[in-house]
């Protein structure tokens, strides 16, 4: 006897402990998977974006929710909540009683503890009585297990996010913002004792069912919180009067789909969120998007997308991913603004920009835009192709980069390097650009690798605000830390010539979509074989991003970046502006000057040298040499082709493009106009009066002849070694 004095104590001890260290603590239970309601900038909704299982979840602290609903529910649901543990005694055996006599329970005994313990552990309908007294047995129990180490705050704080409001609404916040519009915190009594009505039998007094039947309930927890003393009947039957508009808020997506889930997967757990987006720039954007990708679907044209951006602050205000987020036929869901996609030429300005800061080139630098072929690892020459399959011969760089010829970039990249420029990518947010050098080659700076609409846009933003960079946002937060990256003067001379429209005019022509009424530079891209077209730029206040093609990876047929991309580049860019003042001009850059030189040699123009062209360019201060002296030359002479020089013609793909391989003929000292021959066959010259000789294969004699005088160079045509597709040419040495 006497060790069961000591042993049952030991044992009641032990227990206990072993029941407490079993217990739930509801403050640490996982939050459930909850829905985000989204609005723009102004507030105004764009939709929500349910949780798990499609459930409209919305958890929020019980600070944050109205005190009138919680006296509500507690009336309701448990009135002795504050009373018990986790079993009522008497509530429960006013309900068996119940049974006995009516044959049925007529008052609950479920406490809140019990409720909650069913939400966090749901339970399939009993089929049998045995079943329904094992499941209460097991609800009692998990109850139990949830008293012993919660406080009855953290219950109630965790019942009311979880208990189910009808439909796949969940918890008090998501129920006031789903019918009444509006936080749970701004409850009044009308609305919160509603609201406390639905959880009886959340399938048919939901709003949107049976309304009298819920009406109904709302009297009965009227009559609840009066009798309980929490409101007179006066403010009860006031409440009760009221009339209430409750029906289902923000069910869908208004607008930004593609925006909305690309937060939400990375986003808050719940609740609202302001996103930076312009509601009604969105809604253009959108619409736009689909009438331009509309109109070129004769051209094998299915997707696209845009993006735009304040460049002041990096806020995202609109952002389309395809033309219908909600088409399946189409592939809809496919987001354009974060697929990886060949960049085409949309990273030669990035190119020519480090170039330009390092010193590998000037802004008078001339470029050969000539034939080439480039050893790389394995044996192999690289041999790039203009997109028009036409060559120009010397060009200065801001030509070459207006233009967007491969061969002049080439030649840039592979004396400045190509590591070089992927640490400059990498440093402008490109991350997905994660392979070696060696793995992308002189290709880098014509789209060898893959980026995002995404980046690309937030790289053009940082060139508009001089090299600071910034990464893009969607939500507003406070102000971004920002680096700065390069030196603001080169990038403000690179600016220059991507906003001049006559530098560009040869590849794209005077008034063409890229032309903006008012201070803009632009850059258009196009990827091997016609899979993607780009179209980004910028004023000083917005920039502008469009990628057009197929979510499927299929080709289109002959469409451009200008074509392509551009249309809907020009439209939403105009849109910005139209109520709205012109942008204010680039600044030009810090130490340059603006300077005459030679078009063919980038030099200062001289009296005793021939010069065809003077252009003025901008220059830092001091830098801009005479040409030296030279040795007169009598008479005419052929500046390009030189003889001797050797030029690969690759395999034409349509008629077209073979007629398309063609280099600019140029001549010196010519004493009037200049004539010109190729085995004795003339050539026309064009519109600006320069010859351009179709390529064909063999040796070809060049013959210019002015009024007095005749000038020859011999030159090799040869097949491209092992052409595969244009622009990437590769073939053994």
């Amino acid at each position: 006897m006497k060790h069961l004095t000591v042993v049952l104590p030991a044992l009641a001890i032990a227990g206990g402990l072993a029941l407490y260290a079993s217990g739930i603590d509801v403050a640490r239970l996982p939050v459930p998977d909850a829905s985000v309601t989204y609005t723009d900038r102004t507030g105004a909704p764009l939709g929500t974006v349910l949780g798990a299982g499609s459930s409209r979840i919305v958890a929020v602290p019980l600070r944050d929710v109205s005190p009138v609903f919680v006296r509500a529910i507690v009336a309701a649901e448990d009135a002795r909540f504050a009373r018990h543990g986790a079993v009522d005694v008497l509530a429960l055996l006013r309900a068996a009683r119940d049974v006995a006599v009516f044959g049925e329970a007529r008052s609950g005994g479920s406490t809140i503890e019990m409720q909650l313990a069913r939400s966090i552990s749901p339970q399939p309908p009993s089929g049998s009585a045995r079943e329904a007294v094992a499941q209460k047995f097991e609800q009692i129990a998990l109850a139990q297990r949830i008293a012993i180490v919660s406080s009855k705050a953290d219950v109630l704080e965790a019942y009311v996010n979880r208990i189910p409001m009808g439909g796949n609404v969940y918890g008090v916040e998501a129920a006031a913002r789903t019918y009444f519009g509006e936080p749970a915190a701004d409850l009044d009594l009308a609305q919160a004792s509603l609201l406390a009505a639905i959880p009886n039998d959340p399938a048919r007094l939901a709003p949107g069912g049976d309304w009298s039947a819920l009406r109904a309930r709302q009297r009965y927890v009227l009559s609840r919180m009066v009798a309980l003393g929490e409101i007179s009947p006066e403010q009860a039957d006031r409440a009760y009067r009221e009339t209430l508009h409750a029906r289902r808020h923000e069910t869908g997506i208004a607008g930004a789909a593609h925006a909305l889930f690309f937060l939400s997967a990375a986003g808050p757990a719940g609740g609202r969120v302001r996103t930076t987006l312009d509601g009604g720039l969105q809604h253009f954007v959108e619409a736009q998007t689909e009438q331009v990708i509309a109109a070129l679907g004769r051209f094998h044209v299915t997707d696209g997308a845009a993006l735009v951006v304040d460049n002041r602050t990096g806020n995202v205000l609109a952002y389309a991913g395809s033309p219908d987020y909600f088409s399946q036929e189409r592939l809809g869901r496919n987001d354009g603004v974060q697929a990886l996609r060949q960049a085409g030429s949309a990273l030669k300005p990035f190119t020519y920009e480090l170039a330009l800061e390092r010193g590998t080139i000037r802004s008078t630098t001339i470029l050969s835009d000539a034939p080439a072929a480039y050893a790389i690892p394995g044996g192999r020459l690289y041999a790039p192709n203009d997109y028009s399959g036409r060559f120009s011969g010397p060009v200065r760089v801001r030509y070459a980069l207006a233009n967007s010829l491969n061969l002049p970039a080439v030649q840039v990249l592979s004396q400045l390097g190509v590591g070089a420029l992927l640490q400059r990518l990498h440093a402008l947010g490109f991350s997905h650009l994660n392979r070696p050098a060696s793995y992308y080659g002189l290709g880098l700076t014509l789209g060898s690798g893959e980026v995002s609409l995404w980046e690309l846009v937030q790289a053009y933003s940082t060139m508009a605000r001089g090299g600071d960079f910034a990464p893009l946002r969607l939500v507003e937060r406070s102000a971004a830390t920002t680096e700065q990256i390069g030196d603001p003067a080169y990038w403000s001379l690179v600016t220059d010539m991507l906003a001049d429209p006559y530098a560009r005019a040869k590849s794209f022509g005077i008034g063409s979509v890229l032309q903006m009424p008012f201070p803009a530079a632009v850059k258009t891209g196009t990827s091997s074989d016609f899979r993607d077209t780009w179209t980004v730029g910028f004023t000083r206040e917005y920039t502008v991003g469009v990628w057009v093609g197929n979510f499927d990876g299929s080709p289109m047929r002959g469409v451009s970046g200008v074509t392509g991309a551009g249309p809907l580049w020009n439209r939403i860019l105009l849109h910005l502006y139209e109520r709205a003042d012109d942008p204010p001009p680039f600044d030009p850059p810090l130490g340059f000057v603006k300077a005459p030189i030679c078009a063919t040699t980038g030099r200062a123009p001289e009296a005793h040298v021939p010069c065809p062209a003077v252009v003025r360019e901008w220059i830092r201060s001091g830098t801009l040499a005479a040409s030296p002296p030279v040795r007169e030359v009598a008479g005419l002479r052929i500046v390009f082709p030189r003889d001797g020089d050797v030029f690969f013609r690759n395999a034409a793909t349509s008629a077209l493009q073979a007629r398309e391989q063609q280099i600019a003929l140029r001549a010196q000292g010519a004493n009037g106009p200049v004539r010109w021959s190729v085995d004795g066959a003339p050539i026309q010259p064009d519109a600006q009066g320069i010859a351009f000789l179709p390529l064909r294969l063999g040796t070809l004699t060049i013959l210019a002849a002015d009024a007095a005088r005749r000038a020859r160079v011999s030159i090799r045509v040869l097949p491209a070694p092992g052409t595969s597709r244009p622009g990437f040419s590769f073939a053994k040495p």
